[in-house]
């Protein structure tokens, strides 16, 4: 998609996601909470590879005020060896049993079709897909559901897409793709009211690429669907701050802060209850600005 046509593909934006049962106010920006299922996860590997110990986690994310929650069986962190999709859904799948009766959407965070199809079949309320539905077969597997899906670039695959990612234009080249990719989802049948996009923070990107994609979300909002930023404990923030992955606590919540402010509707985190907090902050901020704006105008 050449850049006369992304911008001829410019749309309103979103006021709503649809994740099959659920319909999602994007009034204010959402929080998607990560609940990692595997023993290699580049922040929290192995603490919740036990189903009870996951579904315990799951449900203090929606305590502390997750909107969404997204379970993972798969390690995407960079220099991680591909899972079997056997071994992927026996780790998803019973937590996705427990958690299925909440109150809120279930997302399942896979790239291969045959776990999102076991994923939907026991009751995921949307797939995150690293590869934006790419792979043979994924489009098909979700035609026959509502649910939602988010689309995410990825330069390369995890196993080296860090080893030197280079773009010439990071945020034209990724805002075409993802405009490429909801192309090809409306065409097989797949309405925008279900899509979300990410930019794939440090899928295949330098420090300097995730920096210009963060100061460019509202481009990609242009394309009228809701843009989720996952920034949570990733090396950006180690290489900003010198922390490692369990230090970046302050910084996470500083990134997820900016990314609302620049245009993410969701955002991807490990820590809700203090990201929920600085949200709050942030939105009373916003309010007392907006009155003192209509009391003086």
């Amino acid at each position: 998609m050449t850049a006369a046509e992304l911008t001829s593909y410019l749309a309103p934006r979103a006021a709503r996601l649809r994740c099959g049962r659920f319909t999602l106010d994007l009034a204010r920006p959402l929080i998607m909470g990560v609940v990692n299922l595997t023993p290699d996860s580049f922040s929290d590997g192995g603490r919740f590879v036990d189903a009870h110990a996951a579904i315990d986690h799951a449900h203090r994310l929606v305590e502390q005020g997750a909107d969404i929650l997204d379970l993972g069986g798969e390690s995407t962190r960079p220099g991680a060896a591909a899972v079997g999709a056997q071994e992927e859904a026996a780790r998803v799948l019973p937590v996705l049993d427990a958690l299925r009766r909440l109150p809120l959407p279930v997302s399942v965070d896979t790239r291969k079709p045959e776990v999102m199809r076991q994923a939907l079949a026991h009751g995921a309320s949307m797939i995150n897909d690293v590869q934006a539905l790419q792979a043979p077969g994924a489009l098909d597997a979700l035609l026959a559901s509502r649910c939602g899906v988010c689309l995410m670039h990825m330069q390369g695959d995890p196993r080296t897409m860090q080893a030197a990612p280079q773009y010439a234009d990071v945020v034209r080249e990724v805002g075409q793709f993802l405009a490429g990719r909801v192309r090809a989802c409306e065409q097989a049948g797949i309405v925008r009211e279900r899509i979300a996009i990410d930019p794939g923070f440090g899928f295949g990107k330098t420090a300097q690429h995730n920096l210009q994609l963060l100061n460019a979300l509202g481009e990609l909002q242009r394309l009228g669907l809701p843009v989720v930023a996952g920034l949570s404990r990733k090396s950006t923030l180690g290489q900003l701050t010198g922390r490692d992955v369990h230090q970046r606590l302050a910084a996470s919540v500083a990134a997820a802060l900016l990314a609302v402010q620049h245009g993410a509707a969701i955002v991807r985190v490990h820590d809700v209850a203090e990201t929920r907090d600085a949200l709050l902050v942030l939105r009373a901020v916003e309010e007392a600005a907006r009155t003192t704006g209509e009391q003086t105008a």
